[in-house]
């Protein structure tokens, strides 16, 4: 990592105005790979708020509500700020596009065009040098957890996301990117004072589920979202032959709705499934595809023949080596 003086007072004030305000500071120069610790002290603060569950009373309706939401935004950020916003694998209209984008910003990983960005510069330079978050070349926990907290991270590359960023309202919440979180948390404290008061029998208030059903749930959903990132490039099996070293795992999948597939994907990123073959599973996909039945999505982009080929005589390939090596 490289080395810069301590920071300044204006520069500390600026790091606190983009808690709310991305925008703010876009002529700093933003290349340092040093931890900027005031910048990640609201992701600090949702791990340190997570753990107030462990002081706290629980309820089957906190619990249910931590795992329902740690489903829905995972499906938001795999299904909407992955395989849409980052790689238009299929087509909706601006209404659902919004709304899609609100959801999946509800997720506290940022706004939708940052993320996308930072994702396609990831398959241009995936575990090169200029890939910020490869386990290759930066290592496990710099790929998991450190890369974001360096302002090298901050800026969204709006030059990676033209085709989203001519959409207003989608660049408003990109920069205002603690509208999700705020307003879950708000919905969440809201719901649970009404059933505090109109089902007492449930045993949850405001806080209890601002708790469980924000803070533990978010702190699951980074971590598994990030793992694909860590794990994703250095646990698994390589049925296609790529540039970089992303993996298959079957374990991943079931944890991301799909994402786990992670080999497949960086063979064919464009594709709407990316469980390639009937066996793996890929939840995300069967939901999209259900919505494309009821006219929400449409255009789902389809995995090339050649490809599917390509795939199966590499696993020929490979039981062949296995059985060799066997007998030998």
């Amino acid at each position: 990592m490289d080395k810069q003086p301590s920071i300044q007072p204006q520069s500390r004030w600026r790091n606190i105005q983009r808690w709310i305000d991305s925008d703010v500071g876009q002529d700093e120069d933003m290349t340092s790979t040093r931890f900027n610790w005031l910048r990640v002290m609201p992701f600090i603060f949702l791990h340190l708020m997570a753990l107030v569950a462990l002081f706290i009373e629980v309820s089957t309706t906190a619990v249910v509500v931590c795992f329902a939401l740690y489903w829905l935004r995972q499906f938001a950020i795999t299904a909407f700020y992955h395989r849409y916003f980052a790689h238009r694998s299929y087509k909706t209209n601006r209404f659902w596009q919004f709304v899609f984008a609100l959801l999946g910003n509800m997720s506290a990983q940022r706004g939708p065009l940052w993320w996308a960005a930072h994702h396609r510069a990831h398959h241009q330079h995936s575990d090169s040098e200029q890939d910020l978050h490869s386990p290759v070349q930066r290592g496990f926990w710099w790929s998991h957890v450190g890369w974001f907290t360096c302002d090298a991270s901050f800026r969204t590359q709006l030059n990676r996301i033209k085709d989203f960023a001519k959409f207003p309202e989608l660049r408003w919440l990109d920069r205002f990117d603690i509208t999700g979180p705020v307003l879950l948390v708000a919905l969440l404290y809201l719901a649970g004072e009404l059933l505090a008061h109109y089902s007492p029998q449930l045993n949850t208030n405001g806080f209890q589920l601002v708790i469980w059903g924000f803070f533990v749930s978010t702190v699951m959903l980074f971590h598994s979202t990030v793992a694909i990132n860590s794990l994703g490039h250095i646990w698994g099996n390589k049925r296609f032959s790529t540039k970089d070293q992303s993996r298959n795992n079957a374990f991943l999948a079931i944890l991301t709705l799909g994402e786990g597939w992670h080999n497949n994907h960086h063979r064919f990123a464009v594709s709407t499934r990316q469980g390639f073959y009937w066996w793996q599973i890929d939840i995300t996909y069967y939901i999209l595809k259900l919505m494309s039945w009821l006219g929400i999505i449409h255009s789902l982009n389809p995995v090339p023949a050649h490809i599917l080929a390509e795939g199966r005589d590499a696993e020929k390939v490979a039981r062949a080596q296995a059985e060799t090596g066997v007998l030998s």
